[in-house]
């Protein structure tokens, strides 16, 4: 069935956005969006990270209030914010992260505080499963009521949670990046579902990084850049090259000039092996030469970020080993990586950036207090004068004695640079060290990036802009390295690898 077909010419639209903007702090998340889906439609909303994906559901979700625009539903307004069953009626949203209780049975998950024919407490087992059971069938969906949902493999948490959705009432079901965890045989099930479920009436927002399924299942497309709306088109009129290059807003080709050439003969000063972390990454190999800066890619998942944190010392690896200099680091062991000459700013700088209850001049000094004096003592003109250094280095404006909460976004991560710049570091780990901060102080952050003349980078980030400073970025897939490129990068390759295509 062509779903789109199906549309009969005076349907309003299951949900229509229009001139939606919000606003976090400095960070303009979405710009006057406007988009529309067709009942009885897949239509995929696709973007890069930062791209406004997530802050738009949420808006259509009812999760988000907007600064401006408006909602509508089958034609009518959205409910009011507060009427959450009024949400539930008409949006579901299927995230990523299943929200199925494993030690509840699929029945008691279909319907959780909802339990039919209950009287005075009671819930009636019998009739549950029983509706349970009736529910399933109605959409096709083959799942034992009766079992817990912990041994439900990952395919059918999504379809039980689908099911919940359609039993309150909304046949809008929007899927968060589905087969993020599924295998190629769970894949191909998920789709034939959704194609029956949109036979039945259903419509489906469809989020996800890979492109080909776009073309697979959906009917159309909305791609979003920076928080703005670029194209809705007919995925059958669309190349993967032309949602790339809507995605990134070059044609290809067009590559931007690079800044910085590094020693290529210089000394390996990181040095990873072979590491592996659980199952979230393995057999990851990557030398950073003294000066050189390489760049590390990959969508959220995609094991980054683990590989970050084992060179930092916040998790543990299991395989391999991270040498810094001539120093072998120890699994899970941050003193030493600090010790050994690693600098880091994390990606979250309210939660592993600065202690909060500190001073600027405390926190970017935090990490060389030990030689800042004699005998457990801080000589405290010391710090000062260090402190200033970096203060005035960075830009950072505050008062040395104020409270880094009391500062705006830009200069706490400033401070956190600073932080991570006052060691000295042999290697510095930076994770989207310019995310979420204005034009000014991002500006400030890449010129002191670019500064560190002598110092080996790693950049964990897959922000264009970012990774520009790179000599050379390495991409991570499901885990593992699967591409590398040299400076002059074609930006439609290196999405391409970032997006698994």
């Amino acid at each position: 069935m062509n779903a789109e077909a199906a549309v009969q010419p005076n349907e309003a639209p299951v949900v229509a956005v229009s001139g939606i903007s919000k606003s976090f702090g400095v960070t303009r998340a979405l710009r006057d969006v406007t988009m529309a889906v067709l009942p009885r439609e897949s239509h995929a909303l696709v973007g890069r990270n930062g791209a406004g994906k997530s802050t738009l559901v949420g808006v259509i979700t009812g999760l988000i209030k907007p600064d401006a625009g408006e909602v509508r539903f089958n034609g009518e307004a959205a409910p009011g914010m507060a009427d959450r069953t009024g949400w539930r009626e008409q949006v579901a949203c299927v995230y990523q992260k299943s929200t199925v209780i494993p030690s509840l049975t699929v029945a008691e998950n279909l319907f959780l505080n909802a339990y039919p024919d209950a009287k005075a407490g009671l819930i009636r087992w019998r009739t549950m499963r029983a509706e349970g059971r009736k529910l399933l069938d109605e959409w096709g969906i083959d799942v034992d009521v009766g079992v817990d949902a912990s041994r439900l493999d990952v395919g059918q948490r999504q379809l039980v949670e689908i099911a919940r959705a359609l039993r309150l009432g909304s046949r809008f079901i929007v899927l968060d990046e589905p087969t993020a965890q599924l295998k190629g045989s769970d894949i191909e099930q998920l789709f034939d579902h959704m194609r029956r479920l949109q036979e039945s009436g259903v419509t489906f927002l469809y989020i996800s990084h890979h492109l080909d399924e776009i073309h697979q299942v959906c009917q159309k497309v909305t791609v979003l850049r920076d928080g703005r709306h670029v194209t809705t088109a007919r995925v059958d009129d669309l190349t993967t090259e032309d949602i790339v290059t809507a995605m990134v807003g070059r044609a290809a080709g067009e590559v931007p000039e690079r800044h910085r050439v590094a020693a290529a003969e210089a000394d390996a000063v990181l040095q990873v092996r072979g590491l592996g972390v659980g199952t979230e990454c393995r057999d990851v190999d990557i030398t950073v030469r003294r000066g050189e800066f390489v760049g590390l890619a990959g969508l959220a998942g995609s094991g980054k970020g683990h590989v970050a944190d084992a060179i930092v010392g916040i998790v543990k690896h299991d395989r391999g080993e991270i040498v810094v200099g001539d120093a072998v680091l120890e699994p899970g062991d941050v003193a030493g990586s600090i010790a050994a000459g690693v600098g880091y700013v994390p990606q979250d700088r309210h939660a592993r950036g600065f202690s909060p209850n500190l001073s600027i001049e405390e926190n970017v000094t935090l990490p060389i207090l030990r030689g800042l004096g004699r005998g457990g003592f801080v000589d405290f003109k010391r710090r000062q004068a260090t402190a200033t250094r970096l203060i005035e280095f960075l830009d950072v404006v505050g008062r040395p004695e104020q409270l880094v909460t009391e500062l705006s976004g830009g200069n706490q991560q400033k401070t956190v640079m600073g932080r991570a710049l006052s060691s000295d570091p042999k290697v510095l780990v930076l994770a989207n060290p310019t995310a979420g901060v204005d034009i000014a102080s991002k500006v400030i952050l890449m010129t002191a990036i670019q500064e560190s003349v002598d110092t080996a980078v790693l950049m964990v980030s897959d922000e264009l802009d970012e990774l520009a400073l790179c000599d050379r970025v390495l991409v991570m897939f499901a885990g593992e390295i699967v591409g590398e490129f040299e400076k002059g990068w074609d930006e439609h390759q290196l999405v391409s690898a970032i997006e698994g295509i």
